[in-house]
Parts: C-alpha cells; sequence; structure tokens
C-alpha cells in the first residue's frame, strides 16, 4: 500500500471505502451484518468510520471473492488469518480444494459449450416452422 493509500485510508465514511475498494456500499453492510467485515466505530453523529483494518479485510474479501471463493470458504480463510497460528498447508489445502472445484465448473463449462455449438449448428435459421435447438431443449 502506498503512503497516500494510507493516509487515505484512516477513517473514512462509508462511501470512501466503497469508492477506494470498488465494493458497494450494500455488499460493506451485508459483509458486517454476516459477520465477515468488523462492525466499524461509529462517529458521534452515528457515521460508520472504517480504518486501514477495515480497508485491508474488504480487499482481501474482494480478491477472495473475484478468485470465486465463498462466503464460506472466504470465513475459513479470515478465521485462520484472525487467529493467527494458521499454517501454509491449511491455506494450501482449501486453496486445491477450490482448484478442484474450479476444474470441475470449467470441465462442466466446456461440455455446455460443446452442446450449445452442436444444437446451434444444426440451425440453418431463417423463417422455418421448426427449430432444431427448441426440439432438442424439449427432449
Amino acid at each position: 500500500m502506498s503512503a497516500h493509500e494510507k493516509v487515505m485510508t484512516i477513517n473514512m465514511p462509508i462511501g470512501a471505502l466503497s469508492k477506494s475498494t470498488g465494493v458497494n456500499i450494500e455488499t460493506i453492510r451485508y459483509y458486517e451484518r454476516i459477520s465477515v467485515m468488523p462492525k466499524p466505530p461509529r462517529s458521534a453523529a452515528g457515521h460508520r468510520i472504517y480504518t486501514d483494518e477495515h480497508f485491508k479485510r474488504l480487499k482481501f474479501i474482494k480478491r477472495s471473492r473475484e478468485l470465486g471463493f465463498t462466503l464460506e470458504e472466504v470465513r475459513t480463510l479470515l478465521r485462520l488469518v484472525d487467529g493467527g497460528n494458521y499454517n501454509c498447508d491449511e491455506v494450501r489445502e482449501l486453496t486445491l480444494k477450490h482448484r478442484a472445484d474450479v476444474q470441475k465448473k470449467i470441465k462442466d463449462l466446456r461440455r455446455l459449450e460443446a452442446t450449445l455449438t452442436e444444437i446451434s449448428g444444426k440451425c440453418v435459421g431463417g423463417d422455418v416452422p421448426d427449430c432444431p435447438i427448441i426440439t432438442r431443449l424439449l427432449e
């Protein structure tokens, strides 16, 4: 994190946190409700005040979600980090399990792509009464 970002993230309101992380305000509130993000302290006026730690945690969550980790997997990673007694083997095991899930999804998507290619290839288009795509979907 650059020095500019560090200064920028101290005691920021939710809108600034949202803008600086690219995470929607409602998503931040949701993460707080489900206890993935800690609830921030509030100002005298009752506004949420986020710190560097909130910023770092939210970036961690966002990046994990971008990599396809489920919220439960993110929660597990955060528990390991928060407990401070994790080891690389635990994180590796979770990551390898996630990779296997991703590989299965890729295999399923390739099969889906092949099926869509096959059925769309049977369609000549135009104004014909029978559509081979609809026929195949009805099977």
